[in-house]
């Protein structure tokens, strides 16, 4: 089996999760391509090399530019949310024409970590290092489920807002600081094959710790998806007989569901760590083929336009081509 150096930069939060993926991949999926944990990259050296030990990885490094400049680099978007199996399902659904003509799409994300007017001023909250609020960093993921399961964006409608302006310094509760970002966006969307969508992502929810949910409606039914019951999906299909219409839930762990095969009995369900090794699988195969690898590069940059949009939307307050 053919080898391939794998380099992670970051070790927090997301490079335990990526890691795990990594470690996970080939005892579960047998991808071609074998994954080679070569590199953790972190700012601190000292940290890094912990990391690394902690991690499974067989070094680690501090200058990311050299990590990256090797030859052979495959560019992909970690957009994990749209490889839960029941995710996955929804898009089946819509391609085989279940659902009818698309119509309607409803995503939301919300999350409440910086409700605390007293939570400091990370970089998260700065546009110069994060480039955007909650639009950014978690409506991304919603308009990439949006893109998948109907298509493109071609015009938005938006409002952004900013709830608590300043904040503490980090280490410095006594000063504070601009926050620079928006805490909140809610958007209108206007679909290429005609579709209306709404997107609503916050920051500032309290008791949504990480509450990511989307509904699909079509001229012939229907589905919707909730993160926190992420291996179901609720399906309702117009043409059932009148007296048992209604939403149905479905639980994607049947090895007919995509990505299940590799993983446990039916009715044994997977967790969010699942969706990163499903999305390291992918990447290794698309190298396999020679493939550019989904979502790539180019979805990103897709993906940035309609942020883009929306931005401009909420500024000029009117209707803003893609």
């Amino acid at each position: 089996m053919a080898t391939i150096n794998v380099a992670l930069i970051g070790h927090g939060f997301m490079g335990r999760a990526h890691s795990n993926a990594w470690r996970q991949v080939g005892p579960f999926f047998s991808p071609r391509l074998r994954p080679r944990l070569r590199v953790l990259c972190g700012r601190s050296r000292e940290r890094a090399e912990d990391a690394a030990r902690a991690l499974g990885w067989e070094q680690a490094a501090a200058d990311w530019r050299a990590v990256v400049e090797r030859a052979g680099v495959v560019p992909m978007v970690c957009h994990n949310y749209r490889r839960a199996p029941a995710v996955m399902l929804a898009r089946r659904l819509v391609e085989e024409g279940r659902l009818g003509a698309i119509r309607h799409f409803r995503g939301a994300y919300l999350q409440d970590w910086i409700v605390d007017p007293a939570f400091p001023l990370v970089w998260r909250l700065r546009r110069e290092s994060a480039g955007s609020g909650a639009l950014g960093d978690i409506g991304s993921h919603t308009i990439d489920l949006a893109r998948l399961l109907v298509g493109e964006v071609v015009e938005v409608a938006g409002a952004l807002e900013t709830f608590v302006r300043e904040r503490p310094l980090p280490g410095r509760p006594e000063e504070r600081g601009a926050v620079t970002v928006d805490d909140a966006a809610l958007a209108l969307l206007r679909f290429e094959n005609g579709a209306l969508g709404t997107l609503e992502a916050t920051r500032m929810a309290p008791g949504r710790r990480n509450h990511l949910r989307f509904e699909l409606n079509g001229s012939a039914g229907s589905v919707a998806f909730d993160l926190k019951r992420m291996n179901e999906l609720e399906v309702y299909f117009h043409d059932d007989p009148r007296p048992v219409q209604g939403f149905r839930t479905v639980l994607a762990t049947d090895p007919s569901h995509p990505y299940v095969r590799a993983w446990w009995p039916p009715g044994h369900i997977l967790g969010y760590e699942h969706t990163f090794t499903h999305t390291v699988y992918d990447l290794l195969e698309a190298v396999a083929d020679d493939r550019l690898p989904a979502p790539s590069f180019h979805d990103g940059a897709r993906n940035q336009r309609v942020l883009a949009a929306i931005e401009a939307a909420a500024r000029s307050r009117s209707w803003t081509p893609v």
